[in-house]
């Protein structure tokens, strides 16, 4: 289906992840015409009505043009969401992902659930990600060639040559910290959750430079045991250790010819490029709006937008 520039509106795009819930309305050009967001992340979502979720979220702009396609991407699309879409494989572009979309539809719009990514390295291991290949592939426009870095509950490293996702890796490290401090009796001794600037930076050299994460760990016990670290520096050098170990982790495995590029939530964007510094890595702060741009991206491919090939 192909929209006309002068028929305004050309598709909605939704990044509807666990926790989140993101839409813009996109113009025939890919400009961003407007924008909602909420906290209905899809274990948020009541008997799993996503469909009223969707019309409660986007219901004046489905209403003001019947017909107007939607384009979902992130956890929606998982066996914990809507429906689930088979993974695409690695390598993988927009024409790739595109080829997996599944189709359904809603009140006479058609629904177009992008498929998440599954890589599978040298050892025959598997990975996957739901969202953030839309995220990647939004940022790539720009960068075809580049580290990328998705910091959050499970932190994906993602590599790009000519703006094709080549491989990734994933690291456990926010899902780890929370367990870590709130259920294990390394958070016994934290006070408060306000970030510590040295407690960070103590943390991130260590995690860093120490090969067993696990040993690591107990120093965020026995330093503010032994009055070496103060307790209200605990959350930040823990949180430090894990960010210093997925940094070792992650660069063992990344290009090292390529650029460092960090996308998604500002703040931990921001962490990440503190603990890059500390290491002396140049990790730069990529685009605000990348999801909605690799949905342009994958909108294009599906000849939603004009003068775009299918």
């Amino acid at each position: 289906m192909t929209r006309s520039a002068s028929s305004g509106p050309a598709f909605v795009a939704v990044d509807w992840g666990t926790s989140s819930f993101r839409a813009a309305l996109v113009g025939g050009d890919g400009s961003i015409l407007a924008e909602v967001a909420g906290p209905d992340g899809i274990l948020k979502v009541e008997g799993g009505d996503f469909a009223g979720t969707l019309r409660r979220q986007t219901g004046a702009w489905l209403s003001a043009m019947p017909g107007l396609p939607v384009l979902l991407s992130g956890m929606i699309g998982s066996r914990n969401g809507w429906v689930e879409v088979p993974y695409a494989a690695t390598p993988a572009d927009p024409i790739s992902l595109a080829a997996g979309i599944l189709r359904q539809t809603l009140d006479g719009h058609p629904l177009l659930f992008v498929p998440g990514l599954m890589h599978v390295d040298a050892h025959d291991v598997p990975d996957v990600m739901r969202g953030e290949e839309v995220q990647v592939l939004g940022a790539g426009l720009a960068l075809p060639d580049a580290e990328m870095v998705l910091p959050g509950t499970h932190s994906k490293w993602v590599t790009v040559r000519d703006g094709r996702i080549t491989g990734f890796r994933t690291f456990m490290t926010g899902e780890l910290y929370a367990a870590l401090k709130g259920h294990t009796i390394l958070g016994r001794l934290a006070e408060g959750d306000a970030h510590h600037a040295d407690g960070f930076a103590a943390g991130v050299l260590r995690g860093y430079a120490t090969p067993a994460l696990s040993h690591a760990l107990f120093t965020a016990r026995t330093l503010p045991l032994t009055g070496r670290l103060a307790p209200e520096a605990v959350a930040s050098y823990l949180s430090g250790l894990l960010i210093g170990a997925e940094f070792s982790g992650a660069l063992a495995h990344a290009e090292p010819t390529l650029p460092h590029v960090a996308i998604g939530d500002a703040r931990l964007v921001d962490l990440y490029r503190t603990a890059a510094a500390l290491i002396g890595l140049d990790l730069h702060a990529g685009p605000h709006h990348a999801a909605v741009d690799g949905l342009v991206a994958l909108a294009r491919a599906l000849d939603l937008l004009p003068g775009a090939a299918a």
